[in-house]
């Protein structure tokens, strides 16, 4: 080792609470096909499920109608669609995006058979698994969010 070289281990924070978690070993492949996934699972939201909600397709109008939620509902639902397909792409937001997307897959579930007794109720728990991945996966970036919101919030309160 040359003089001007510090080995990793001998660059340290300040404090012990920022010390850096250690990151799980996984494989290229399995990096790519995650990231993958998340790209997949954010065009959809974005393009096949937010889109129409936005532009106010009949066929998304017909339904959140059916609902009696009206447009106020389906924007609703489509900008939230749209801010989750978006944050899938962000790496510090995926986990929170992913677990945020399942929660309004529940919701989509409940609502599928308990008022709409559509034709594909599974749907959106199918869409739950993969989203569920992602959170288990990418949970150190919600870690990392955590730790930068706090040391923002403590920047401010000096400021």
């Amino acid at each position: 080792m040359s003089e001007t070289t510090a080995p990793v281990t001998a660059i340290t924070s300040a404090s012990p609470s920022a010390a850096p978690t250690p990151t799980p070993t996984r494989g290229r492949g399995a990096r790519i096909s995650l990231g993958a996934l998340q790209v997949v699972l954010g065009l959809f939201y974005v393009l096949a499920s937010a889109l129409p909600k936005l532009i106010a397709h009949p066929s998304a109008a017909e339904v959140f109608d059916d609902l009696g939620w009206g447009s106020a509902g389906m924007y609703l639902i489509g900008a939230l669609e749209l801010a989750g397909g978006v944050a899938l792409l962000i790496p510090l937001l995926s986990s929170v995006a992913a677990v945020a997307l399942g929660a309004l897959m529940v919701g989509a579930f409940i609502v599928n058979v308990t008022v709409l007794h559509g034709p594909y109720p599974a749907t959106p728990l199918i869409l739950i698994l993969p989203l569920a991945l992602i959170a288990w996966v990418r949970r150190g970036h919600t870690a990392e969010l955590v730790r930068q919101l706090r040391l923002f919030r403590l920047e401010r309160r000096r400021a």
